[in-house]
């Protein structure tokens, strides 16, 4: 693969994180380009949940108003997540036409993920373990989930590093999901997740340098990002349409 771009931006709502993504992912769709590599870290906290989800079974609704924990839907499949300060997101789109490895769901799992393997393996000094079809570990524990949307030409794949946060608001937010990887063996969020205690930019500066991302995108898809705020990822309906 060539080298990509790089962004570290990260936008006031979760609802214009969400759809910064999918604009970026529109973009380079629509536009060409080398794909880019972009950095995120929310300041509040709220669920997001898989395209798919069904939120009566994934989320602890009523708990999470009474917090005031937004719950949204992103545009990629894979599980429900909790999001707050002590995370770090990151969101690759790439040409599928760049790699033969790009080609299918599951060989873009397994590519994405060994880069990304290797690169925390340099940091931390320990065994990085790829679990269940897109989870990152240590010692069996997961810090780091992932999905992926594709389109004709291009792909996102994008993810989250638990680095320092709040692992026990998580049991209150989220029920045991109703889909989970062998290795999880029923154990509660408490027993199954781990923060890698690392700061942003030693895994930021190890991801540009995993990805070749050497030069900054300077393009912003202003215009496409207010839109799907205002279409999509500001409105109810988007968030609760599976029920």
């Amino acid at each position: 693969m060539s080298a990509i771009q790089h962004c570290d931006l990260t936008w006031p709502t979760p609802a214009e994180n969400l759809a910064c993504d999918e604009a970026l992912l529109d973009q380079f769709e629509e536009a060409g380009g080398p794909g880019v590599l972009r950095f995120w870290e929310p300041a509040e906290s709220f669920v997001v949940v898989g395209y798919a989800n069904r939120l009566s079974t994934e989320v602890n609704l009523e708990f999470c108003r009474q917090a005031g924990i937004p719950v949204l839907r992103r545009c990629s499949g894979g599980g429900t997540v909790l999001q707050g300060p002590g995370c770090l997101n990151y969101s690759l789109v790439l040409r599928i036409e760049d790699s033969p490895h790009l080609a299918s769901i599951n060989a873009t799992n397994r590519f994405i993920l060994d880069r990304n393997q290797a690169a925390l393996e340099g940091l931390l000094g320990t065994k990085v373990d790829l679990k269940g079809h897109t989870d990152l570990a240590v010692g069996g524990l997961k810090f780091s989930g992932n999905a992926q949307r594709r389109k004709r030409l291009c792909l996102l794949f994008h993810g989250t590093f638990l680095l320092d946060f709040d692992l026990s608001l998580i049991e209150t937010a989220l029920p045991m999901p109703s889909k989970q990887p062998d290795y999880r063996v029923n154990r509660p969020h408490r027993e199954f997740l781990r923060n890698l205690n690392l700061r942003p930019q030693q895994v930021k500066t190890a991801l540009r340098a995993a990805w070749q991302a050497t030069e900054e995108l300077t393009r912003i898809p202003h215009d496409r990002i207010d839109s799907l705020v205002r279409e999509q990822y500001g409105l109810a309906s988007w968030h609760g349409r599976f029920g």
